[in-house]
């Protein structure tokens, strides 16, 4: 008896048949209707009365929201690998991340041949299949930043670049039957895919034999391997094929069931009828043996990867199929921020705030050990990763729901992503101002301040923020308004990663239809001189106008350029083109673009995909004015070659309505924000507190790394660093959250 403890799936096998285009189609709806999980289709290219099945695949997924799609199987010699993984990994980011990639490694030679491919004998195509999920997997790993190599006999990729990344972890399910393919699967795959009719008596127990062995001597864990059966036709009863599938899956390991052929009513049975019942029964049994859920099994490869100090078999078990270790698949893509490249031992990702408690539970019980809390993990600053530690990833606390049309209070969750909240407004014709770029994360900017495209006309993210739902140091879960523990919202607008974990805010949406966006590119040869004049017209400009510049260095004879980024928050076009020509006239116009568009065409959606690398040396300064005394200086840390990249962010307007001491956030005076990143502080730091020190009104947390002492003071001046020690010593004692600008806590 052989049960891998994998969550049941459920899923149809339908003929890609061309005489009727529309009803594999049907069919495939019909199986999401009836809750299935997976669509397949047989892919035969060779055969006319069939539809192409890739074509097929990505009609059928535009026609879906929820389902899986995958070839089953695809036929391998036809489909050249390389372009295989990027169209897979286009489909799961079209769909998103609802691809899985099915692969056999031939069969029907004669047709194969006949479309152009080369017959190769059962031998040779295993190592063929073998060299190509080698190629898949490379493609696919975007995170790898050499070009990719495989010096197959069978199949050559000399230098290609990789990516697309695709949206999730794509299973590579292998169809086989002979013990060479399976012990190939076992080494390089991610599931086991026969069909029942070509199976005899026993050959599932002697294929997961075959496999458990190969997975072990590999270093996986056999439950890696998922097991997958393309069902034949099914006994009379419901009772009966409930009962086929129990057995199926809690003695031969059965996670998938695929029923084959294009009965409608055999699909709404599975999904209705068999498909609960067995989840039930074998739910039942499980709890009764204390299976462990096949996520939760690692392999000793993987278990030779883990960091010292964490204690891995204490994740709680609502947690143990959402942890991603060093040796799991997944890790890559998670380990990583934005700019930061990040090691961390472990990254759990709850679904929930009481998951998001037992996260931090067992974050503070591996004493020692780094916390970083993850939001979109867009962070310039990069704390939201670590080495060795333990990371609570929140992206699946995405949740964006509109709570009142009347007053715009919506409820967003902390994962959330300000692209999809963006574009979750639009249709409402509101808008919430959120930086330039897409991929931000909700939780960092509502809890920093949030100097955004929309800010002089709405103020700061924060500005909108009337409630929030917290998970504290101790694990309580507590709201926080005006009304409810009022002081530590008051501190959770501005130092909120020092006061707990945020998974929900309440915010006030502005009213807001389309906009003027434009991207001008201005000489700046006269740095110093465009940089005033810029500051002096965006200062002058009504409040609708925001208005951000990014500054090009010379180089290798190139003369330094500025690119503006500017926002007019209305749709009055010919106000916009006067205060756009009024910037203009700050340096030599270059090239110039404007569209009239929603904000979420500013600032649009963006899949979550961060490589890290770079690891940039941060630092930021706020100033009331960009007078000749202040450009001057910036003009000189452009100039140096010790910085790579400068922006300058207009704010002011309506954040000044709100005063100093209403938020954690204390800068309310100031109309600019200067950021610059460079490869070291041994670089950076001399020369920023030099040229731009004597000038300093204030930082941006975000955008600084540096972590001297005197920078908190920077960040929170006067009587409001005392306050938050204050919140510090009530709420967080033992300084539990200390990666983002420690606040110490006051004494008792």
């Amino acid at each position: 008896m052989t049960d891998y403890g994998h969550d049941l799936a459920f899923g149809s096998f339908i003929t890609p048949s061309n005489t009727d285009p529309q009803a594999p189609v049907r069919l495939a709806r019909l199986s999401e209707d009836v809750g299935l999980d997976l669509v397949s289709f047989q892919d035969h290219p060779y055969q006319p009365a069939f539809l192409d099945t890739w074509t097929l695949l990505s009609w059928v997924a535009a026609a879906t929201e929820r389902v899986t799609v995958a070839g089953n199987v695809l036929n391998l010699p036809l489909r050249p690998p390389a372009v295989l993984a990027r169209a897979a990994a286009s489909l799961d980011l079209l769909s998103g991340g609802r691809v899985a990639l099915g692969i056999g490694a031939g069969g029907f030679w004669d047709a194969i041949e006949a479309m152009g491919a080369r017959r190769l004998t059962p031998g040779e195509s295993v190592d063929a299949l073998s060299e190509a999920i080698d190629v898949i997997h490379g493609i696919w790993d975007a995170s790898e930043r050499r070009a990719l190599r495989v010096d197959g006999h069978h199949h050559h990729v000399v230098g290609a670049k990789r990516g697309p990344a695709p949206a999730h972890d794509i299973p590579l399910w292998v169809g086989a039957y002979k013990p060479r393919m399976l012990r190939l699967l076992a080494r390089k795959a991610d599931g086991w895919l026969p069909s029942a009719p070509y199976l005899k008596d026993g050959d599932l127990a002697r294929g997961n034999a075959v496999i458990d062995e190969a997975a072990l001597a590999a270093g996986r864990d056999p439950a890696e391997i998922r097991r997958l059966l393309n069902l034949g036709a099914p006994p009379a009863t419901t009772s009966e094929w409930v009962d086929q599938l129990v057995r199926l899956a809690l003695d031969d390991g059965v996670g998938t069931f695929i029923v084959m052929g294009d009965d409608p009513d055999t699909i709404r049975r599975l999904g209705q009828e068999v498909a609960p019942a067995v989840r039930e029964a074998v739910a039942a049994e499980r709890a009764s043996r204390g299976t462990a859920p096949a996520a939760t099994r690692r392999g000793a490869a993987a278990i030779a990867l883990r960091r010292e100090g964490i204690a891995y078999d204490d994740v709680p078990r609502s947690l143990q199929d959402r942890a991603v270790e060093p040796g799991d698949r997944a890790y890559a893509s998670l380990r990583h921020n934005y700019l930061r490249s990040g090691a961390p031992g472990i990254v759990l990702r709850p679904r929930d705030a009481e998951q998001v408690a037992e996260a931090l539970g067992f974050a503070r019980a591996q004493a020692g050990v780094p916390l970083g809390v993850r939001s979109g993990g867009h962070g310039i600053s990069g704390r939201s990763t670590n080495d060795g530690g333990v990371v609570v990833d929140l992206g699946a606390l995405d949740a964006i729901e509109v709570l009142d049309e009347r007053t715009r209070r919506v409820r967003v969750g902390a994962g959330a992503t300000w692209g999809a909240v963006a574009a979750a407004l639009a249709p409402h014709g509101w808008a919430i101002t959120s930086g330039d770029y897409g991929g931000v994360g909700v939780g960092g900017l509502a809890t920093t301040a949030g100097i955004g495209l929309l800010g002089r006309s709405q103020g700061l993210t924060i500005d909108h923020v009337v409630a929030a739902d917290v998970v504290t140091a101790d694990g309580r879960i507590v709201r926080a308004s005006a009304d409810e523990n009022p002081e530590l919202f008051w501190g959770l607008r501005g130092a909120g990663a020092n006061l707990g974990v945020v998974t929900s805010f309440d915010l006030t949406a502005g009213a807001l239809g389309d906009v003027v966006y434009s991207q001008m590119t201005l000489d700046a040869t006269d740095t110093a001189g465009l940089l005033e004049r810029w500051g002096a017209t965006v200062e002058a400009a009504p409040r609708e106008l925001t208005s951000f510049l990014i500054l090009s260095p010379p180089r290798r004879g190139q003369s330094p350029v500025a690119q503006l980024m500017t926002v007019w928050a209305g749709a009055d076009t010919d106000a916009a083109v006067a205060q756009l020509e009024a910037l203009a006239d700050a340096g030599p116009l270059l090239q110039h673009q404007a569209y009239l568009l929603p904000y979420s065409g500013v600032v649009q959606p963006v899949e979550r995909h961060h490589a890290g690398g770079g690891d940039p040396a941060v630092r930021s300064t706020l100033v009331t004015h960009l007078d000749d005394a202040v450009a001057r200086a910036f003009e000189k840390v452009a100039w140096s070659g010790d910085a790579y990249f400068l922006q300058v962010r207009a704010t002011g307007g309506a954040a000044h309505d709100v005063a100093p001491d209403a938020t954690a956030y204390a800068h309310r005076h100031q109309n600019f924000l200067l950021t610059a990143m460079s490869g070291s502080h041994e670089r950076l730091d001399p020369l920023w507190d030099a040229q731009l020190g004597p000038y300093a009104d204030g930082l941006y947390l975000s955008f600084d790394t540096d972590t001297r002492p005197e920078r908190l003071a920077d960040a929170f001046p006067g009587r409001t660093l005392d306050r938050l020690r204050a919140l510090k010593r009530d709420w967080d004692p033992a300084n539990v959250f200390r990666s983002n600008f420690p606040i110490p806590p006051a004494e008792a």
